[in-house]
This record gives structure tokens, sequence and C-alpha cells, in this order.
């Protein structure tokens, strides 16, 4: 954060300022995104070691020995991919919070982040999306991993659900990058209202990428094609990190 925040202009802003607190959508980040950042390195160490283990049923040991174990069970990374689905299910939850909030019309900015507002809805139909978007990942955060149904007459009587889990979460992670995308858009407008203050380099660094495909919005136009590239930045990593 600190990083992020070095030598903007913005800040001097708040020098003086009589805000006491910020919401936790702000003032949680790393709190909130860090949890999730465990969550995920936590599925990393579990793919590591599963995918370098022994799986075979039954296990030979020798021409004369084999032991039928469970190895093969996927209860390890079922349950580390239903906790990594929860992770990214609360960070697009936290981003959209922080759309809403750049819509209020607080602390300097325009309602709806546009000066044409009555005439234009400015940056409201987005965050539908957003909301949509997290209440479908809040739906897709039931665990597979705690559902189980006998199969194989009793003798596979208790099965982790994985391949179900990792289906959930590859769907969760799409929505996310979508969530991810306009929150970059909503930011990229936020910035265009705090002119002539220059931020930090590497924010300016990561505004001028949005906007070599994304113009400021002047007057409601379709912002389908606007966040179809902020969603293949998102995907190709294209923003600067550090």
């Amino acid at each position: 954060m600190r990083m992020l925040l070095d030598e903007s202009e913005n800040l001097a802003l708040h020098s003086n300022c009589e805000r006491v607190q910020d919401p936790y959508s702000l003032r949680c980040i790393p709190q909130v995104h860090g949890a999730s950042r465990n969550a995920f390195a936590h599925v990393k160490q579990m793919a590591e070691i599963e995918m370098n283990s022994v799986t075979d049923n039954p296990i030979v040991l020798s021409e004369t020995e084999a032991i039928s174990g469970g190895n093969f069970h996927g209860q390890p990374l079922a349950m580390a991919i239903d906790y990594c689905a929860l992770a990214a299910s609360e960070l697009g939850n936290i981003a959209d919070r922080r759309c809403y909030l750049l819509l209020e019309g607080k602390y300097g900015l325009p309602r709806l982040l546009t000066n044409g507002g009555g005439l234009n809805s400015g940056f409201m139909i987005p965050q539908y999306t957003t909301a949509a978007l997290v209440t479908e990942n809040k739906s897709l955060c039931f665990p597979p991993s705690a559902d189980s149904v006998p199969t194989s007459l009793g003798q596979e009587d208790h099965v982790s659900m994985g391949s179900i889990s990792g289906r959930k979460f590859n769907q969760i992670l799409g929505n996310l990058e979508k969530i991810f995308a306009i929150e970059l858009m909503y930011a990229a407008q936020a910035i265009e209202f705090r002119r002539p203050n220059r931020l930090s380099d590497i924010i300016e660094k990561n505004f001028d990428i949005i906007r070599s495909k994304v113009d400021k919005l002047e007057d409601d136009r379709v912002l389908k094609d606007d966040i179809n590239a902020m969603v293949e930045f998102v995907k190709n990593r294209a923003f600067i990190v550090k």
C-alpha cells in the first residue's frame, strides 16, 4: 500500500482531512486481500504435494507385495480448492463495495462518476454487473467437498467431489476477472477527477495502460468493448505491480 501511494500528490488533499475512518472495503484491504492470498498459497502448496505423491491403487511395492490404500482420495485438494473459492469470491465482494463507494458522490467525486448526471447514467450500469457477478459467486461457494454420494455398492462410500470444486472455482475466477476489470475502469475514471494532481509512478503507469484501450467516459456509451478490453488486460496480467 505504501508503494502504491508513494509520492502521490493526492495525499496532500488529506493533510488536514476531517475524516476519521474510511469504510472497511478501503481500510481493511491488506487484511481481506491478505487472507485470500494466504488461501491461494495454501492450495498451491497442496497441489504441489499431491502432484508429487503416490496415488496408485493398489501401490505395488515389489513383485510379491501390493497395498490397497487410499492415497488416491482427492480430499486434500478438494477442501483447499473450496477454501480458495471462498477466498476468490471475497475478493470480488470487496471490489464491488469499492466500486459502489466511487458512485456515491462523496469526497469530491461526482455522483456516478460523471459530470453529466441526469442525462447520463455514468458508471451506474457496470456496478449492476459487478453486483450480479458477486451474487453468482456467493451462490457458487457451497463446498462440494462437504457432500458425498455412495457409489460402487458402498465400496466408494465417501469421495471428495473435488472435480466439482475445481469447476466451480474456475467459474468464480472468470467472474472475478470481470469484477476486477470494471473496478479498474472505475478507478481510472475517478483519477480523472483528481487532476491536475499526479499519483504515484506505479498508478500513473497503470492509468496509461487503461487509457490505451478505454477512454474517459464523458457521455453515456455502450461499455461492452471497454469491459472486454479490461478483462483481457486482467487475464494477461498487463498491469505493473511494482
